[in-house]
């Protein structure tokens, strides 16, 4: 309907305050966008940063073997190992070490932690088997564990018992140590309340002290992974007929650098397939702290 001065209402001029609280809006969403540009690019960059840091020393390391400022005996150029690596591919020998090496990591990695998680949680509960077992597990540990592999070895035989049995007892402590530090942070105000509700133990080990300690036990599993290839290595060093310890010394003896590279580079990406997949377990676990925290 026309207003008095016979302009329709659409037209009329917009107070000052609102045509400052629209501009002001504007700007906060102009400046919202921006944020979230910059905040997606720096995350792309961030995702990106490891491929680019492997580009780098690739092409450090081709610049140095190109221009023979090392022996190539001691570090043979990119080009030498991606053939060792195309070599024992092909011939098959990488994937049957390779494999060897997992079998003994993974069985050894589920003795140890079976042990340290029982042995942890009973030494959480029962302070005085802390007093009793503690000297013992810390003289143990503090032992490196290329001094007892030769011992293994006697005791459980040149197969493949005694490096399980050396990787159980590479990755015993730090579990052990951090399940007992998990159920111990346990709020005893949280205590209470399922004392409370009359919880049995194991209602309170399921709903409690378990969901608690899981953020400690995780960051315990990533160290015992890492860990675990090493106590494999460490065994098939000592001695043993198969395995990428046993590969790195048959290319050591032969003065195969380009072999040894292969090997290590091997065992790396073993190492950081096994700490993925316990980070990709620890983001599935861990769902509910994410969603607490909004």
């Amino acid at each position: 309907m026309p207003s008095a001065l016979g302009e329709p209402p659409h037209a009329r001029p917009q107070p000052p305050k609102r045509l400052g609280r629209d501009m002001r809006q504007k700007a906060q969403r102009k400046n919202k966008q921006r944020k979230t540009a910059l905040v997606a690019g720096s995350g792309a960059a961030l995702k990106l940063s490891p491929f680019f840091s492997l580009l780098f020393l690739l092409a450090c390391w081709h610049w140095i073997t190109a221009r023979a400022l090392i022996s190539p005996i001691l570090v043979p150029p990119p080009s030498a190992v991606f053939t060792a690596l195309a070599d024992a591919l092909a011939d098959g020998s990488l994937a049957k070490h390779s494999a060897t090496t997992l079998e003994e990591m993974l069985y050894g990695l589920a003795i140890g932690l079976g042990i340290a998680l029982a042995l942890g949680y009973a030494i959480a509960k029962v302070p005085l088997l802390e007093y009793i077992l503690s000297p013992i597990i810390v003289a143990f540990q503090s032992t490196p564990i290329v001094a007892y592999a030769p011992l293994l070895v006697i005791w459980f035989g040149q197969g493949p018992q005694s490096k399980v049995v050396t990787t159980a007892v590479i990755v015993f402590f730090p579990a052990l140590m951090n399940m007992i530090v998990g159920i111990r942070g346990v709020s005893p105000r949280l205590r209470d309340m399922m004392r409370s509700l009359k919880a049995s133990r194991w209602q309170t080990f399921r709903h409690l002290e378990l969901p608690a300690a899981l953020p400690v036990l995780l960051a315990g599993l990533k160290t015992s992974t890492t860990l675990a290839i090493i106590g494999a290595v460490v065994g098939e060093f000592v001695a043993s007929g198969s395995g990428l310890g046993f590969l790195v010394t048959l290319a050591r003896n032969q003065y195969d650098t380009p072999l040894v590279f292969v090997s290590v580079l091997t065992m790396t990406a073993i190492a950081l397939s096994l700490y993925s997949l316990v980070t990709l377990l620890e983001w599935r676990l861990l769902a509910w702290q994410r969603r607490s925290a909004l």
